[in-house]
């Protein structure tokens, strides 16, 4: 025997939050996917400064969010069937991969927040190792110079500060961007810290409110998912 009345059109209405819900999944695991093969992200992470490689916290998140992206797919499948099936099962399981996957959601936001400031940190020591190796580099054996060089080109910057980023490129050209003229060299130099913390943020800040959208619909979904449950229970006594 079928729900009826508002329970019915709670079935209906869990199926269409279990629709949005995969589809959010097909958005974060893009996004994901987009993050991790971006070429500013790849050309600086993928850089090796003789025996040590660049820090790869932010790969860690990707990974994460790819995961995260797909399990939400099959979850969200899995809560459609079980809505349009009515079946007590499914919708216990499903709310149970809810639940999981809630807690999973948490536990990243708080890895991500405390972690949030770090990624930025420890990309730019590295650049400033690196950046020093290459002015101290008397010959191209050392790749300190095709880090930074890699650096600068990507992020279209200069030096690690400001000061440093104006006077650079007047006595080292071969480490910085080539301008048209000097007077636009002094005026476009853009510090490679600055530049590294408005790339990191800025796709945290994607990630931030990727992550508090699901975590709503997820909400609404355990609700919904627990009432429906409770209303064919009820519906099959009768």
């Amino acid at each position: 025997m079928g729900v009826e009345g508002c329970t019915k059109c709670i079935k209906y209405l869990l199926f269409v939050f279990n629709f949005i819900f995969w589809l959010a999944g097909g958005i974060i695991l893009g996004v994901a996917l987009w993050l991790r093969h971006d070429s500013q992200t790849t050309n600086i992470l993928y850089l090796q400064l003789g025996d040590k490689q660049a820090p790869n916290t932010f790969y860690v998140g990707i990974y994460i969010l790819i995961a995260v992206g797909a399990v939400m797919m099959f979850v969200g499948f899995l809560g459609c069937y079980g809505a349009i099936q009515e079946s007590q099962c499914l919708l216990g399981t499903f709310f149970t991969c809810l639940v999981i996957l809630f807690a999973c959601e948490v536990a990243a936001g708080i890895w991500g927040f405390v972690n949030k400031d770090q990624i930025a940190k420890d990309v730019k020591q590295f650049y400033d190792q690196a950046f020093q190796q290459a002015l101290m580099a008397e010959s191209e054996t050392n790749n300190a110079k095709t880090v930074v060089k890699t650096f600068h080109e990507t992020l279209d910057c200069c030096g690690p500060d400001n000061t440093m980023g104006t006077i650079t490129p007047l006595w080292r050209d071969d480490l910085c961007p080539k301008k048209d003229s000097l007077l636009k060299t002094l005026i476009e130099s853009s510090s490679c810290h600055k530049k590294i913390d408005e790339l990191f943020s800025g796709k945290l800040y994607l990630i931030g409110i990727a992550a508090i959208v699901v975590a709503v619909i997820m909400i609404f979904e355990m609700i919904l998912s627990m009432v429906l449950c409770c209303g064919i229970r009820n519906s099959s006594v009768y």
